[in-house]
């Protein structure tokens, strides 16, 4: 009787053991395909847009994973140009399926975006509302992706997502 008793507790810890190191398995975070989505972006980029004059403007942006590699930092300089520094911190949040950016820069903004990846586009948008009580949608969307370069867009709509206007487009293409 003991030494059944004594199997019996054995195997339980046996399978214990092995739905214990399955769970653990599928908890690792940022292990999901999803959360490298965004990994296209790592690296450090020479950013090249045009003024509201036509006139070409430079920038730079240093990409990279931190955080165990579950957070995408930004670190965008365009302060010879346009007086623009800013940082943005990504995730892919498991939770909603969803990728989550918050945008700061010496500018005082702060922007929240919310988005995914799909049809070789990465696409984060926020809505918010103007001083004026409209409400207005922006989104970036990341684009014409390959390993050297891609294009992005800073893109607002006053109709709830019907139609979109560029406002900012931007040429990236990889340092070496």
């Amino acid at each position: 009787m003991k030494r059944k008793t004594i199997l019996i507790l054995f195997n339980l810890l046996i399978v214990w053991g092995i739905n214990m190191s399955a769970q653990n398995q599928q908890q690792i975070p940022c292990s999901q395909p999803e959360a490298s989505q965004f990994d296209f972006w790592i690296g450090e980029w020479k950013a090249v847009w045009k003024d509201a004059e036509g006139r070409e403007q430079v920038g730079e942006n240093v990409i990279e994973k931190i955080l165990g590699s579950c957070v995408i930092s930004e670190n965008f300089d365009g302060s010879e140009t346009i007086g623009l520094v800013g940082k943005s911190y990504s995730l892919f949040d498991a939770r909603s399926g969803k990728w989550k950016q918050t945008w700061v820069d010496n500018q005082g903004s702060y922007l929240d975006f919310v988005g995914e990846f799909a049809e070789r586009k990465m696409i984060l948008s926020r809505e918010f509302e103007a001083p004026n009580g409209n409400l207005l949608m922006q989104r970036m969307v990341w684009y014409n992706i390959t390993e050297e370069e891609f294009d992005w867009n800073w893109e607002m709509s006053k109709d709830s997502g019907k139609t979109w206007s560029i406002n900012w487009q931007i040429k990236y293409t990889r340092k070496i």
